[in-house]
């Protein structure tokens, strides 16, 4: 389902096998407790000096829910309850990412589409590979309601109102040198390897940077609060920011 490596400062999550990276309940999980090894490995270390980059193997980085674990499914009130399962497990993963103490860059190395691609543009930082795959909202061709922190999300990262547009009522298929330029991610490379290193290129420079991973989730979550909400995630009090300034005037 997914690995995780530790390349000195820098953990690399990957998504395994050959196939789309459907997010099936299993999938999420495996992704998520990867997250909290990462974040353990944090605390461990001093709450500083962490990134994390995630990819996939093959031709997808992920083509979004498992639709098909869906529809096998003994009723309609099982494929329900399924899809609602996957719905409620992928929100919880956002919100570890929106809150994982360390900068976060996707290096998106092919096809990534619907929850694939809001899985993407919840890093940080996006870098894509330019000679194969694309990033497109398809649930518009499918004739399914998008979930409304989708959009919460997509507007949270998206400046462009009518570039929302495009790839929501649109379903515009976009490909890394056009999304780059529109502003949704952050650079296109040839090829899977280069967009990986690019990633970790780009994590080592803010590694420099030595800054607390405990600041750097709260200033992260505190720019992104219309989506934090969305996802559960409970704003920051006075309170809470004073102690975590306290907390790291002692470190």
């Amino acid at each position: 389902m997914c690995t995780i490596e530790k390349r000195g400062r820098v953990f690399v999550l990957t998504l395994t096998g050959e196939g789309e990276h459907r997010l099936s309940p299993d999938v999420i999980d495996a992704i998520r407790s990867a997250l909290a090894y990462a974040k353990t490995d944090y605390y461990s270390c001093g709450r500083r000096g962490r990134a994390l980059v995630v990819t996939a193997q093959g031709r997808f980085f992920s083509n979004g829910f498992d639709i098909a674990w869906s529809k096998a499914a003994s009723s309609p009130a099982a494929f329900q309850a399924r899809v609602i399962s996957m719905g409620s497990l992928f929100i919880k993963l956002i919100a570890d990412l929106l809150a994982l103490p360390m900068p976060t860059i996707a290096a998106v190395n092919g096809h990534s589409s619907a929850a694939g691609f809001i899985l993407a543009i919840s890093h940080d930082y996006v870098e894509m590979r330019a000679d194969r795959g694309f990033i497109y909202m398809s649930e518009i061709d499918l004739g399914m309601p998008l979930p409304p922190y989708f959009l919460t999300l997509i507007r949270s990262k998206v400046s462009d109102a009518k570039v929302v547009r495009d790839l929501v009522l649109r379903g515009a298929k976009l490909k890394a040198a056009e999304a780059q330029a529109k502003g949704i991610i952050d650079g296109s490379h040839i090829g899977a390897a280069e967009t990986v290193e690019a990633a970790v290129r780009r994590v080592d420079e803010l590694l420099e940077r030595d800054w607390n991973g405990d600041v750097y989730a709260s200033i992260r979550r505190s720019s992104l609060p219309e989506i934090c909400k969305a996802v559960g995630l409970s704003e920051e009090t006075e309170e809470e920011r004073q102690k975590l300034l306290f907390a790291v005037a002692k470190l």
